[in-house]
């Protein structure tokens, strides 16, 4: 007598995932989003003989041409830039404490263009992605 040919068992599919969560906005990736939506806006009312500073509330800082802007999770958005003497500037500030004023401030040269940094911060930014204006 044959013996019966053992049947295979069928190939199990994998079960579809769904799609993962996005993962929620820290405090300081919410500030950063926002700064930089202000930013942009900011920057799109200017005229060609000025550019984009930041002063801080409360804060013998002065003022800070904004060249970059990132931020560290859960609660720290940074500030890069150039203060009123041109030295290479740095500001690490908690996002409880963030209390920023933009200003328009004349542009440096008189032949150079004013540098607008909107459009630099964080490229192809949707509303999430974190950016670090530190280069430069």
């Amino acid at each position: 007598m044959a013996k019966a040919a053992a049947k295979k068992p069928a190939a199990k599919k994998p079960a579809a995932k769904a799609p993962a969560a996005p993962k929620p906005k820290s405090p300081a990736e919410w500030a950063h989003d926002r700064l930089v939506m202000y930013i942009r806006n900011f920057e799109s009312e200017l005229d060609a003989e000025q550019e984009i500073a930041v002063g801080f509330a409360s804060d013998e800082t002065g003022v800070l041409r904004i060249e970059g802007l990132g931020f560290f999770e859960p609660d720290i958005i940074t500030f890069y830039g150039r203060d009123d003497d041109g030295a290479k500037t740095q500001l690490i500030q908690h996002v409880s404490q963030l209390s920023v004023t933009l200003r328009a401030v004349p542009k440096l040269g008189e032949a150079e263009p004013p540098r607008r940094i909107g459009f630099h911060l964080t490229p192809g930014w949707i509303g999430g992605d974190s950016g670090d204006g530190s280069a430069g």
